[in-house]
């Protein structure tokens, strides 16, 4: 399974940007789908979990980015977006896409890095 992820650019607070995670062949809708964000100063391993997206369509999101951030999947595309606005300098990172099986009413699987089995290189968001 391969998850490839663009869309990373360079963008002024304030601003919008839109990142996407595509998984050719791979169903995505069978799978719990998140965004992690590995900051500056961070090591790849310490990367955070900022928004999910599980089976059955719930979303969460960290409080960092809730009420700006919007997780969204196009099945047919076997893609993940990340729509990003009102963005903020803290939102500067890499984004990685990942992919595991269902959170269910384990909601602690959301954002522990170890529920998910797959994982992109990752993608250059700047604000600045």
């Amino acid at each position: 399974v391969q998850l490839v992820e663009s869309g990373g650019d360079s963008v002024q607070p304030g601003g919008s940007q839109r990142t996407s995670c595509i998984a050719p062949g791979f169903n995505i809708s069978a799978y719990a789908m998140a965004w992690f964000r590995q900051g500056p100063r961070q090591e790849r391993e310490e990367r955070e979990g900022i928004a999910g997206l599980d089976v059955d369509g719930r979303t969460v999101y960290a409080d960092s980015v809730k009420g700006r951030f919007t997780i969204s999947k196009d099945t047919a595309k076997s893609t993940l977006y990340l729509q990003m606005n009102r963005m903020k300098v803290r939102d500067t990172g890499i984004y990685y896409c990942a992919a595991g099986g269902s959170v269910g009413p384990h909601s602690y699987r959301w954002f522990w890095k170890g529920h998910y089995d797959y994982w992109g290189q990752g993608t250059q968001v700047t604000v600045s």
